[in-house]
């Protein structure tokens, strides 16, 4: 069945038409959106939602969607979708962050263009029939100093535009490296740096705790005497108190906000100011923008659906489509181990540490870790999957790890699991052949080569004489038919473990009759997700 998307806010027909395109049954009503008890009531058929801003995807109607698998956002801002509560639904939540990069980048410059020349004011006063030629003096970007402030996606296309205009590009991002800064053209400061050299500040940063009004009183005390400061990215990233002050002193000759604090921003501190020049946060618009975020929220929200390929996931590992391919087989054994140890666990789980060996390692391991503790946490909550998952596993405070290493065996790669409880640790590792199965490789130590069936049955006992013919016979005496039977130990008349995969499973009183021989030390029916 072909997967259904609604799309609940205004959308271009093209993009509708790629979900089309792409065999899903997409359903566009942008009255939806507007209408929360409406969307409650239909969202449960649907395994994406598409949005704008209007869409509010609350907590309560993530309740309702019982099938739904991700929401995709045309558009950078998620303010509107609640995203701890969809973590924990399993809901995937994608954003298209690059889709508005150029014009929001070329609304920086406009602006920086516009208070360096107070293009509003003078346009305002010749409006007015006023000729104030000699009011307005600006000055040339042209051999200046722009200190920019984030040179991720669209501060290093406002880079880019600012060598093209000749002036000079210092740069403070604590991830940039020197080989961006100088493919970027850029040199590479510290934020003080920065704030002492720089003519024009524009701001190109996220807003969390650490950035939070990066430009203080303090810091803007710290800037060039003159200095005209642009703001396109997040409101709250400049004290608009402190800057207010900082321009009618004198210190700061001009500012352009495009973002606010508090939106929409119908009073502010800054308004009415000479030489401070404010748009109501137009970075994203234009009409190229509003299509091309449109367009790539169906190409990933399709990819997802119809590839589980993930791209600008805010809750879950970026996975492409090429990754999905060759990652497939692997996320199913990491699945599988951790399915395992899960359903082996009967006690609070503490830790979980994951080791990659050999090529497994330089895949993404994100993506692999969230199956491993996906496929734990199943064993206790079938709901979980892997956007949930990691969610779960903190809130009961487990410790995660990774290690990654070199080929260190006869296999190419293998991934080794080990969970931690108070009492114990246990751990299995498995491998993928060139079949593209995965297998079993080694359980408490013990080496043995097992396929991985949809029933199984583990048991542990002491190496002793017997065992299989008491294993096969059981079975045989029940009907429940062996597809495969692997065998290990860790030495002679000491521990020892059986893997039965079974065309059906074992019935409970089929079980009790092994564990009555006193032959078995633990008999324990699996179940695993092998479509």
């Amino acid at each position: 069945m072909a997967p259904k998307v609604l799309v609940s806010d205004k959308l271009s027909e093209t993009a509708v038409q790629i979900f089309r395109d792409r065999g899903i049954d997409v359903t566009f009503d942008p009255s939806i959106g507007k209408d929360k008890d409406k969307l409650r009531e239909v969202i449960g058929q649907y395994d994406g939602l598409a949005i704008r801003s209007a869409t509010k995807v609350t907590e309560k109607i993530l309740e309702a969607a019982t099938n739904l698998k991700v929401v995709g956002r045309a558009g950078i801002g998620v303010d509107n979708v609640d995203i701890p509560a969809a973590s924990k639904k399993g809901v995937i939540v994608m954003n298209t962050p690059f889709g508005n990069s150029v014009t929001t980048a070329e609304h920086a410059i406009s602006l920086m263009m516009a208070v360096a020349r107070q293009i509003p004011e003078a346009n305002a006063s010749t409006h007015a029939g006023k000729w104030e030629k000699s009011r307005f003096m600006g000055v040339e970007l042209t051999a200046k100093t722009l200190g920019v402030i984030g040179a991720g996606n669209i501060g290093g296309i406002v880079c880019d535009r600012a060598l093209g205009l000749k002036m000079k590009v210092v740069a403070y991002d604590p991830f940039l490296s020197e080989e961006r800064a100088t493919k970027l053209g850029v040199t590479k400061v510290d934020l003080d740096t920065l704030l002492a050299r720089a003519d024009f500040i524009t701001l190109h940063v996220p807003l969390t705790d650490k950035t939070r009004n990066i430009l203080s009183a303090e810091n803007l005390a710290k800037t060039k005497k003159g200095v005209r400061i642009v703001n396109c990215a997040r409101g709250g990233l400049i004290d608009e108190d402190a800057l207010a002050e900082a321009l009618k002193s004198g210190h700061v000759a001009g500012a352009a906000l495009d973002v606010f604090a508090v939106e929409p921003a119908t009073e502010s501190p800054l308004f009415g100011l000479p030489n401070v020049v404010v748009t109501p946060h137009l970075g994203a618009s234009t009409t190229e923008a509003q299509e091309n975020v449109a367009l790539q929220v169906a190409e990933q929200m399709s990819d997802y659906l119809l590839s589980g390929a993930v791209q600008n996931a805010l809750n879950m590992p970026s996975v492409t489509a090429e990754e999905a391919r060759i990652m497939g087989p692997w996320l199913k054994l990491a699945a599988h181990l951790g399915a395992f140890a899960g359903q082996m666990t009967d006690e609070p789980i503490k830790a979980i540490n994951i080791l990659y060996d050999g090529k497994v390692a330089e895949m993404n391991l994100d993506a692999l870790g969230c199956g491993v503790i996906a496929g734990i946490m199943k064993a206790t909550n079938p709901d979980v999957n892997m956007v949930s998952a990691p969610v779960v596993a903190k809130e009961r405070g487990v410790q995660i790890s990774t290690t990654t290493q070199a080929k260190s065996g006869v296999f190419d790669a293998y991934i080794k699991l080990t969970v931690v409880t108070d009492t114990r640790e246990r751990s299995i590792a498995g491998t993928v052949f060139s079949d593209g199965k995965p297998r079993f490789i080694q359980i408490k130590g013990i080496t043995i080569d097992a396929e991985v069936g949809q029933h199984m049955l583990y048991t542990t006992n002491e190496d002793t004489p017997g065992i299989i013919g008491t294993l096969g016979q059981t079975m045989g005496e029940n009907s429940v038919n062996i597809a495969n039977f692997t065998l290990g130990r860790s030495e002679a008349g000491k521990d020892a473990i059986a893997l039965l995969y079974l065309d059906a499973p074992a019935p409970e009183a089929v079980l009790e009759k092994l564990r009555a021989t006193g032959l078995f030390q633990q008999v324990r029916p699996l179940v695993f997700d092998v479509a």
